[in-house]
C-alpha cells in the first residue's frame, strides 16, 4: 500500500485519488436560473440522498482547482433558492457529458446540449424532459466546506414534487431498475452504465463544442440519431467547411449516393461513422446536402 497525508499532495491529486476511488457515484443533472430568470443545466457526481422525511438531496459543487471561482449552479442556488434535480440514464449521458462544458454565464445549456426544457410545477427552473425522474427542490441551505479551491459546497435541497415517467412504475409505485438504466460517475473519463459495466465519455473540458443548437434542424430533429449521436456531434469544436466536405464525399465517390439517398438513410450511414467516434466524417455525410 501505499499511503498519504492529504495535506502532503497537491489538490487535483487529491482530487483525483477520491473521484478515482469513491464510485460509482450517482449524478445530480442540476437546472437553475440567475437572478435574472436565465437556465443553467450542469451535472454533478458529489450527490446523493439523505432524507426520506423530509426527503433531501445534496449536491456538490466543488470551487474550481485553477482558479478557486464558483460555479453559475452554485451562485443561482444562493440567489434564487430553487433548484431542479434530474437524474440521468443511458440515453443522454453524451449529451449530459456535453453541458458541462464551462460555457460562458447566460449560455443556454440546454439548447447547447440539446435538452428540452419543461416548465416546472413549483419552482423556477425548468425541468429536462429527457430525463427519467426529476425532483422539484427548495434550497434549504448551502454548507460552504473551505474558501480554497477543490473546497464543496453542500446544496441542501428539499424535494417538493417528484416527476417520474410512468413506464418505469409499478403499481406498487416501485421503478423498475432495468428500464431506468442509470449511468454514474467513476474516475477521470470513465462511467459506469447500472445495465452493463463500465463505459468512457470524453469530457469536453480542453475544447469548447459548437453544441447540439448549431446543427442543422434536419439533423437535431432526425429520426434515426439519438440524443446520444447529437451529444458527441455537438462536442466538435468547428464545422467542416463546403470545400473539406465536397473532398471526402468526391474521394469516397460518395456523390451517387448523396444525391440520390433520402435523409434517412443518409443518417443511418452517418450513424455508422459515429459509432466508430468517425466524427467528422458523420458530419461531413450529414452536411453534403445542406
Amino acid at each position: 500500500m501505499k499511503s498519504f497525508l492529504p495535506s502532503e499532495l497537491e489538490t487535483k491529486n487529491v482530487y483525483g485519488l477520491l473521484s478515482g476511488s469513491v464510485g460509482p457515484r450517482p449524478i445530480a443533472f442540476v437546472s437553475s436560473v440567475d437572478k435574472n430568470g436565465k437556465p443553467n443545466l450542469s451535472p454533478y457526481s458529489f450527490f446523493n440522498v439523505f432524507s426520506a422525511k423530509p426527503p433531501i438531496l445534496i449536491f456538490s459543487p466543488v470551487r474550481r482547482v485553477r482558479d478557486n471561482s464558483i460555479k453559475h449552479t452554485l451562485e443561482n442556488s444562493m440567489e434564487a433558492k430553487e433548484v431542479v434535480i434530474n437524474v440521468v440514464n443511458w440515453d443522454m449521458v453524451q449529451q449530459v457529458s456535453l453541458s458541462s462544458t464551462e460555457y460562458a454565464q447566460g449560455i443556454n445549456e440546454f439548447e447547447k446540449a440539446g435538452f428540452t426544457m419543461l416548465e416546472s410545477d413549483l419552482v423556477k427552473p425548468p425541468r429536462v424532459k429527457e430525463s427519467p425522474v426529476q425532483y422539484e427542490c427548495m434550497v434549504n441551505d448551502i454548507i460552504s466546506l473551505g474558501e480554497e479551491g477543490g473546497a464543496g459546497n453542500l446544496v441542501v435541497a428539499e424535494v417538493v414534487k417528484i416527476h417520474v415517467r410512468e413506464d418505469l412504475l409499478d403499481e406498487g409505485l416501485h421503478i423498475d431498475q432495468h428500464k431506468i438504466d442509470l449511468v454514474s460517475r467513476m474516475g477521470g473519463n470513465w462511467y459506469s452504465r447500472a445495465n452493463e459495466g463500465m463505459f468512457e465519455v470524453e469530457k469536453p473540458i480542453h475544447k469548447t463544442g459548437i453544441g447540439v443548437d448549431q446543427l442543422p434542424k434536419s439533423v437535431r430533429l432526425s429520426k434515426i440519431l439519438t440524443g446520444n449521436d447529437l451529444g458527441k456531434l455537438g462536442n466538435i469544436e468547428e464545422l467542416p467547411d463546403k470545400v473539406l466536405i465536397q473532398k471526402f464525399i468526391s474521394e469516397n465517390d460518395l456523390e451517387h449516393f448523396i444525391e440520390e439517398s433520402t435523409d434517412e438513410r443518409i443518417h443511418v450511414i452517418a450513424q455508422e461513422y459515429i459509432e466508430k467516434n468517425e466524427l467528422e466524417k458523420a458530419l461531413n455525410i450529414l452536411l453534403a446536402k445542406q
